[in-house]
Order: structure tokens, then sequence, then C-alpha cells
């Protein structure tokens, strides 16, 4: 199965790609494709439009690496009580007809991340945003009901991804991604 996993945080050293490398580690038996907005260069719409046959090399391979997956990790840390402004201006300039192919046939699953005890509120933001995607450009696409918080992200996991010991997240985070690689391959049936 081909699986992209997009870690929605501009800031150098974040925790989101903590959650992505650890989430990557448990997809060996995939193809998988890691995008990291720390490369983030999508312009605001008052900056300029963006097209299928002129992107930049971020855009290009976020574009290629959604449009091939069938599974799509979407983690995005708490940022002011909601997703980060990088995730919300892609899903505007991405979530139009000529890239409607980045979206359809999929299962998105969403992560929220945090420093402390938190993450939900991003992932049920971009539930929203991405059913309304979907729905707007009449795909055939699923939003996966189970969402991932990751609390205390540096206290469980290193910054290469790895687990700092603590059972309990190790468990809720193997569980999200069994259950939404379930619902992939039932999916792409």
């Amino acid at each position: 199965m081909n699986i992209c996993i997009l870690s929605g945080s501009a800031r150098e050293n974040n925790n989101t790609i903590r959650v992505a490398k650890a989430i990557q580690q448990h997809l060996s038996a995939h193809t998988v494709s890691l995008i990291d907005f720390e490369a983030y260069d999508i312009p605001l719409i008052n900056q300029g439009g963006i097209s299928t046959d002129n992107m930049s090399a971020f855009q290009q391979s976020l574009y290629d690496a959604m449009h091939e997956a069938h599974l799509v990790f979407l983690i995005s840390p708490e940022y002011n009580w909601s997703t980060t402004p990088e995730i919300l201006n892609f899903l505007h300039r991405f979530g139009d007809k000529p890239f409607a192919g980045v979206f359809n046939e999929k299962v998105f699953a969403l992560v929220g991340v945090s420093t402390g005890k938190g993450g939900k509120t991003p992932a049920l933001n971009l539930t929203s945003i991405l059913n309304k995607i979907i729905s707007f450009l009449n795909l055939s696409s699923v939003v996966s009901p189970k969402i991932f918080e990751s609390h205390y992200t540096k206290e469980v996991l290193d910054e290469n991804g790895l687990s700092r010991g603590n059972s309990a997240y190790d468990k809720g985070l193997h569980d999200f991604i069994a259950y939404s690689l379930h619902v992939a391959e039932r999916w792409k049936k």
C-alpha cells in the first residue's frame, strides 16, 4: 500500500516530525513518503497562483506523494487552538479542482500533536475541512473517525521518532496505525 505522511509544522526541530518518524517506523512493509513541512513554500492567495505545470520541488513532492497514496496521515501541531497556517493554506490552495486527484480515493488519518496534554482540536478542525473538500469536489474518499492525540510528545518520542518507553503512548500509537491501515485496506478493495 502507498502511504503518505504529512508532517505539518514548518518550525525547525518541531515535535510533529517526531510523530511522523514514529509512524513511518511502523510502516516498513509499505511504500511510504514522508513530507516535512519545514520545506514548505506554498504561496498565500495574494502571493500568486500555483499550477500543476509549474510547481516548486516541495509542491511537486507533496503533490506526487499524495496522488500516489491510498492512506494519508496528516499530522498537525496544536497551534493557537487550531492547526498551523501552513496546513490551512495548503488545504485552501490544493483543495480545488486542478488538484482534486490528491484528495480522491484516499483515507485520511489525522494526528494532533501537543507539548502538553492536547492535540484533539487540530485533528477535529482538519476532519471538518477535509470532509468539506471531499464533498465540494464530489470525491470518493473518507476521513477516518479515529484520531490520535500525541500528548507530551518530547517526553515520549526522541528526535528520531523512537519511543522513550511510555507503554500507554506506544500502545495508543500502534492501535491508531493498525486501525488506519485496516480502514485503508477495506477502502482500497
